[in-house]
């Protein structure tokens, strides 16, 4: 782990600005996002460590926050993270069947990343899709109704994009 870079650095004082003084703590969600961004997508402890003493709050305050929500990695993730839904709703339209298909199709767990780098399988709770169940949050973007046939056309789509 690095420290952040110039530009990094100019986004770290902007994010903790918006907040009052001595109030920095508060802006701990977006610079966690910032660093996991910038150091590898995913924050190791060291990373943590460094945002804590950026922010002046202890290592726990930070580890607490990290540990707590799912969209931070806290260890290496893959180039393309297939995050499925598994609450209620998701469950009842069959992800568990996607999650288990793709675990079968790529040959990781949940939590594991496929030896080549590429895919990392992560289960979440609630997207906030319901409506769309199966589904899965793949980078910026929601992947809905997922079937078998979806999962593999994602699959062959993340290979394609990663062999140019």
């Amino acid at each position: 782990m690095s420290q952040f870079s110039e530009t990094q650095m100019a986004e770290f004082k902007r994010l903790v600005s918006r907040y009052p003084e001595g109030k920095q703590k508060s802006a701990l969600l977006p610079v966690l996002h910032l660093a996991q961004n910038s150091f590898g997508g995913w924050l190791s402890e060291k990373t943590l460590d460094y945002v804590a003493e950026l922010l002046n709050i202890t290592p726990i305050e930070v580890y607490e926050v990290a540990t707590f929500y799912s969209m931070y990695n806290l260890k290496p993730v893959g180039k393309y993270m297939f995050e499925v839904c598994q609450t209620g709703p998701c469950m009842i339209s069959g992800s568990d069947n996607i999650i288990q298909y793709i675990q079968d199709k790529l040959g990781i767990k949940p939590g594991e990343t496929t030896p080549d780098g590429l895919f990392t399988l992560k289960t979440v709770e609630c997207l906030g899709a319901c409506g769309y169940a199966p589904m899965m949050q793949l980078g910026k973007t929601y992947r809905e109704h997922l079937t078998k046939d979806k999962v593999d056309a994602i699959i062959a789509e993340c290979k394609s994009i990663a062999a140019e």
